[in-house]
């Protein structure tokens, strides 16, 4: 790692050996890019200062726990990529499935094309732009993290989902109540089923809340 390990060592996780079993055969690339955030997040305003103590948990794992909704799919759109999270991680851990990151800071998305290239994520695009701009891709899963609240998410989101596709939204602890605030949202966007799920990465650790939501607008049966 680029880190210090003055500063890694404020992150109770840093030497938790349950960390490279539970990333598998992604750890080395997760564990690089830990240190790439570590040593750069905070100086390129990705990260706030507080962070730095807590990325394998707050961030890192709690990016992780959406690997289980996006591993069906072909191609999924990391909606509002920012420092990489999740799409850097849950990438590293698809290998198989094709991700683009889409962003629409300039900085971050030079950030995202350095760390693609230093982590050699051969299954990862970086693309800038909002997603009413990138109405051309067109994925099986949208994913998204601390970006906006359910009913913004639906209407940004569901344009750029084919249907029968989900919508990943890894959420805090409100996400119930955004849920039920975005029904009327989530009609209008073909939205059909929604459901919360609440998932511990590592036993002991805060859950992280996962509101999978499925595009059904337009849907045709094939036979």
């Amino acid at each position: 790692m680029t880190a210090s390990d003055g500063a890694d060592a404020r992150d109770p996780l840093s030497d938790d050996p349950r960390l490279p079993a539970y990333f598998g055969p992604a750890w080395q690339q997760v564990s690089r890019f830990h240190g790439l955030l570590l040593a750069q997040g905070v100086l390129r305003g990705l990260i706030g200062p507080r962070e730095s103590g807590r990325l394998w948990e707050r961030h890192l794992l709690n990016s992780a726990v959406a690997v289980p909704y996006l591993s069906a799919a072909s191609h999924v759109v990391d909606l509002g990529s920012g420092a990489g999270l999740p799409g850097v991680v849950v990438a590293a851990m698809l290998p198989d499935v094709e991700f683009t990151l889409l962003e629409p800071m300039e900085r971050r998305t030079d950030w995202l094309t350095e760390v693609v290239g230093e982590l050699g994520l051969d299954n990862v695009g970086v693309r800038r732009g909002r997603a009413q701009e990138a109405l051309d891709l067109q994925a099986d899963v949208v994913v998204t993290r601390a970006v906006a609240s359910m009913e913004k998410l639906y209407a940004w989101a569901t344009p750029l989902i084919r249907p029968g596709g989900t919508l990943v939204a890894l959420k805090g602890a409100k996400a119930a109540e955004e849920i039920e605030a975005g029904r009327r949202a989530a009609k209008r966007a073909g939205i059909g089923e929604v459901r919360l799920h609440e998932i511990a990465a590592l036993p002991g650790l805060e859950p992280t809340r996962v509101v999978v939501a499925v595009h059904e607008r337009q849907k045709k049966s094939v036979r």
